[in-house]
């Protein structure tokens, strides 16, 4: 983590697609490492009670005294619970204690803010302040994905390059028109980010025309290349930037940090929340 206090609050963005399978947890791990190289302070939030993000980054959920779920619903301050990786970025992990969370925010009166309440107290603390942060959200349209999205700056949605993936893709940008209605009318939706690609065939790039013409929807490129590189990197404990630096997915991953850094920088306010 970054000694140097950043001067704006981070960039809040989350990963979102309630269909599972998307590569959504590689995606938030090795954008996160690859924006880490870039010179950013990152810090990942993993809202998945599954805590495959936790897992993958070298934490084992069951060793934790303290995690996501004691900062929703426990009232923790969120810098008690952050945890550094060896990936160079920093993680408030989650446990499936967190699936309990998800019930209790249920009957709590403002749980849709209750994420972007802990994320603005972490941002006045003064290890706490982070250029990015990135959101892992559950393969779920539930509360927490709602917390998430109610927190966040931009919404990026990875989909897997196939013929039934993007079946979900409308409700998921139902449920952001009605977090922009009554929790964060300031949400965005950064675009499409392909993964699984098989460049070999045209069937993929018609599935990306496909749902980048449904849903006028801008996509994030390049494409994330299907590698069995991938599979191999959690089990390390890192995220592929750091078990295959120099392979075709690694390469890909920077060059969408590159991407999401211009983006940022050319909206108004670019660096803070609105």
């Amino acid at each position: 983590m970054s000694t140097t206090p950043s001067p704006v609050a981070p960039l809040v963005l989350a990963v979102a697609n309630q269909k599972g399978g998307v590569a959504k947890t590689t995606s938030v791990a090795s954008i996160g490492a690859a924006l880490a190289e870039l010179g950013q302070s990152v810090l990942l939030v993993d809202l998945d009670p599954q805590a495959c993000l936790t897992f993958s980054l070298g934490i084992d959920p069951e060793d934790l005294e303290l995690s996501l779920h004691h900062v929703l619903t426990k009232g923790l301050h969120p810098a008690e619970a952050i945890v550094t990786t060896d990936d160079g970025v920093d993680l408030l992990p989650a446990t499936i204690e967190l699936a309990r969370a998800e019930a209790d925010l249920l009957t709590r009166t403002g749980r849709e803010h209750v994420l972007r309440g802990a994320l603005d107290d972490l941002a006045q603390h003064p290890g706490g302040r982070y250029d990015w942060v990135l959101l892992d959200c559950p393969p779920s349209l539930g509360v927490l994905t709602v917390a998430a999205l109610t927190a966040a700056r931009g919404v990026l949605v990875p989909l897997q390059c196939e013929t039934l993936s993007h079946r979900g893709v409308g409700q998921l940008l139902d449920t952001v028109h009605d977090v922009r209605r009554y929790t964060n009318r300031d949400l965005e939706v950064w675009g499409v980010l392909p993964t699984l690609y098989d460049g070999r065939t045209n069937h993929a790039r018609t599935v990306l025309e496909t749902i980048s013409e449904t849903y006028d929807l801008d996509v994030v490129e390049p494409p994330i290349p299907k590698t069995i590189k991938f599979a191999e990197a959690p089990a390390a404990g890192r995220s592929i930037l750091s078990t295959n630096r120099s392979g075709k997915g690694a390469r890909a991953y920077r060059e969408v940090a590159a991407a999401l850094m211009t983006r940022a920088r050319r909206r108004p306010g670019s660096g803070g929340r609105r």
